[in-house]
């Protein structure tokens, strides 16, 4: 671990005693909370986080923020994408309880291709407006609560609910300066012009709307507590930078050619100028938060600064995406892959929280999750959990305030000291995956499905005094290990259980040879009769043991959107009451040995002809 903050801790000591002084007195105002939340910020695009080979991204301003407070070494989001570790954050509530586990959702369980082995299960295309928001529950207590940038937690950024919908008052989507630069990414560049929608200010750095849009709901909500959520669009494909200075200056540290073809950049390792150009634009621009923060006097407080009663939290969605076609982004070494996976490359991301109370310079391996902030935000504000939230994460509040920090500190929803967490992502890479101290366990859910002994792999990343062993995840260990192994899977089955998370299955349409294909039902005919529809099936040599009717209330609209409801199986025939505002449905059938049948047959997922309602039964057809 980086030790440059080591030296600090006396000193911190005595200012984390004042500040504690600072909190505890009773004309002290409620306090506001920022948080920043960036897009796709890997755990070594940071250069406070460097460890092994040092990171050619330059990141004063965040370096600085981990200054004032606590910076954590083992952080995570909720998903390994976007839309899961939002919804998560926003609702303090698990992805897999969530029933949100990916980004869009909200369609037909389908086969990616004809041949995909594994079919995601259903999950919803949005958070559902039944979950109290962070935001409502400040907002209920008197906080003015406000949005800027990325939202997608919806079917697609513009689809309902909005922020205004879930508890934001000011909202803000402008993505700035990362709207593509036409015709390409060589091209448009910000100038000192005044007509420039992104000028050049003072710095050299580009307009960004994002920023200024953070700072303008702060001068309007600062004479009241306040809740600010900053979700950059930085560093988000498409990668690309309106300062053509900074590309210059990354082409000239990396030692390699300033690029001449904008459609591909494969130089491996963290050697991407477009991207590193990205990092530092983003650590600028929080940079003028935080110095904002700063300089405003606290109407509140007179006398004082508004940052001297704010918490913020700085940290990122997911891990760092590595690539995508045609371009190597960035490295997440020595973590292993990154954004859309579970090993610790796509899940480990910064983590900086500071504010009144928390000693500054410090630095933890304490393992904390995104999941965390909810109940942490409740507690710093003296404002109670709604009712009807069951929150997952645990409250941090009194950990932070502790020098050294004491992970025991840290209980979970049991009242336990915290040493597990999992997550679940039947997407993509099909995985689910158990921490539990030193130990990660990863269910692959292809070969769990088809009942292979190989479906799971046991890496230790910590011995039990904390050091480091295998945080590449290298080293499998679950054939030497298997009593491990075996404990570890079977509560990763109970908190799935427990969190009614949903199971990719089987594709009965795969030319693969996958085992019991041959036993997979046939459906055989459907009706419908009041508000009731059925289906009838045979069985052959597969029991069904499952069935849901997926449906939905827009079809043929773009943004069609389809949901879920449990159907009821009586001998051959599946029956399911229709919503009356249904307009086309589907039957999943799914058997004994995990297979899925759709009745009717549905598209691909990647076939992007159509609509899910072009084949699906209409409602009243005959």
């Amino acid at each position: 671990m980086n030790t440059r903050f080591v030296f600090l801790s006396t000193c911190w000591f005595v200012v984390g005693i004042c500040l504690n002084i600072s909190m505890a007195d009773p004309t002290t105002p409620r306090p506001n909370v920022v948080l920043i939340l960036v897009d796709d910020l890997g755990w070594q695009d940071v250069g406070c986080y460097d460890i092994d080979d040092p990171c050619p991204y330059e990141t004063p301003n965040i370096d600085r923020l981990a200054d004032r407070g606590v910076q954590f070494w083992q952080a995570y989001s909720p998903a390994p994408t976007c839309a899961p570790s939002r919804a998560a954050i926003l609702s303090g509530r698990h992805p897999a309880r969530l029933q949100k586990t990916h980004v869009v959702g909200g369609a037909p369980p389908s086969p990616h291709t004809k041949n995909s082995p594994l079919i995601s299960p259903w999950y919803s295309g949005r958070m559902r407006l039944s979950e109290i928001t962070i935001a409502e529950a400040l907002q209920s207590a008197g906080y003015a609560t406000g949005h800027v940038g990325k939202w997608h937690v919806a079917i697609n950024h513009n689809s309902f609910p909005q922020p205004e919908d879930q508890g934001f008052k000011y909202t803000r989507s402008e993505r700035g300066v990362t709207r593509p630069q036409r015709p390409n990414r060589l091209a448009d560049f910000a100038t000192d012009d005044p007509d420039d929608p992104y000028r050049l200010d003072e710095n050299g750095f580009p307009y960004h709307q994002n920023s200024v849009d953070a700072i303008e709901f702060i001068d309007q909500a600062k004479d009241r507590p306040f809740f600010l959520y900053q979700a950059t669009w930085l560093v988000h494909a498409p990668i690309h930078t309106r300062a053509q200075h900074l590309l210059e200056k990354y082409c000239r540290k990396m030692n390699v050619p300033y690029p001449t073809d904008p459609t591909v950049w494969d130089v491996q390792g963290q050697n991407n100028p477009y991207y590193a150009a990205m990092v530092e634009m983003l650590d600028y621009y929080v940079g003028k938060t935080v110095n904002h923060l700063s300089a405003i006097d606290d109407p509140r407080r007179p006398g004082h600064k508004l940052i001297e009663n704010t918490y913020i939290i700085f940290t990122s969605d997911n891990g760092g995406m590595e690539r995508h076609p045609g371009e190597v982004i960035t490295d997440n070494y020595p973590l292993d892959k990154g954004k859309i996976n579970a090993k610790e490359g796509g899940i480990r991301v910064p983590l900086i929280i500071c504010g009144p109370g928390i000693p500054a310079g410090t630095q933890t391996a304490a393992m904390v999750n995104g999941l965390d902030f909810y109940p942490t935000i409740l507690s710093w504000t003296g404002v109670d959990r709604p009712e009807s939230q069951q929150l997952d994460g645990a409250d941090l509040a009194r950990f932070l305030t502790l020098t050294p920090p004491d992970p025991d500190a840290i209980k979970d929803a049991d009242g336990q000291p915290r040493e597990r967490m999992f997550w679940h992502f039947p997407h993509s890479s099909m995985q689910s995956t158990l921490r539990v101290g030193g130990y990660k366990l990863i269910r692959n859910w292809e070969p769990y499905l088809q009942g292979r002994s190989d479906c799971l792999e046991l890496y230790r990343l910590y011995d039990d005094q904390g050091n480091r062993v295998d945080i590449e995840e290298s080293n499998n260990l679950a054939i030497q290990l298997p009593e491990i192994a075996e404990d570890l899977h079977q509560q990763l089955d109970h908190l799935l259980e427990q969190h009614d998370a949903d199971a990719p299955m089987l594709n009965a349409k795969s030319a693969r040879r996958l085992p019991n294909r041959q036993h997979i039902p046939t459906p055989l005919r459907h009706g419908s009769k009041n508000q009731q529809v059925w289906a009838t099936f045979r069985e052959n040599g597969a029991k069904v043991v499952h069935a849901d009717l997926i449906y939905t209330d827009n079809g043929g609209h773009r943004d069609e959107e389809w949901y879920r409801i449990e159907a009821n199986i009586v001998g051959n025939r599946v029956v399911a009451a229709l919503p009356e505002s249904a307009t086309h449905y589907v039957f999943n059938l799914i058997d004994e040995n995990h297979f899925l049948v759709s009745y009717p047959d549905v598209k691909y997922a990647s076939d992007a002809s159509g609509k899910f309602s072009d084949t699906a039964f209409a409602r009243d057809a005959p």
